[in-house]
């Protein structure tokens, strides 16, 4: 599955923001939580071997990387809003850098699973080249 230049850029941006985000937030997680805060310095790390990844066209893996990153991610927000996390207390669910964070990992996702479907014929279904 070759990504357009245009989708790769955004991908791999939209990952790397991902992941810097989390890079940020780190230090303050980890003041909170061990546990939370390594989690976020993971998930920093592996945003950019997905942005790595993608940029050498890995689409195998960069990609799938990268939506294992930011929809776990998506899902870690949610739980910790939720139920709370690592033995936290639920957080508080409108925190700036949280939405923030929410949207592009959303982005990010719907990026990834454009560059996948888009990308497949149905089954038996021919595809006509020109050539010339």
């Amino acid at each position: 599955m070759e990504a357009t230049r245009n989708i790769k850029w955004a991908g791999i941006a939209l990952i790397s923001l991902v992941g810097l985000i989390h890079l940020v937030d780190a230090s303050g997680s980890m003041a909170e939580s061990a546990a939370k805060g390594i989690s976020f310095y993971l998930n920093a790390a592996a945003a950019g071997v997905a942005a790595i990844g993608i940029y050498k066209a890995r689409m195998s893996w960069g990609w799938g990387l990268g939506a294992l990153v930011a929809a776990g991610a998506f899902g870690g927000y949610v739980v910790s809003r939720t139920v709370g996390i690592f033995g936290l207390p639920p957080d508080v669910w409108m925190e700036p850098i949280g939405v923030l964070s929410l949207i592009v990992e959303g982005l990010f996702v719907t990026l990834f699973a454009y560059a996948a479907l888009g990308r497949r014929t149905p089954a038996g279904v021919a595809v006509a080249r020109s050539r010339g």
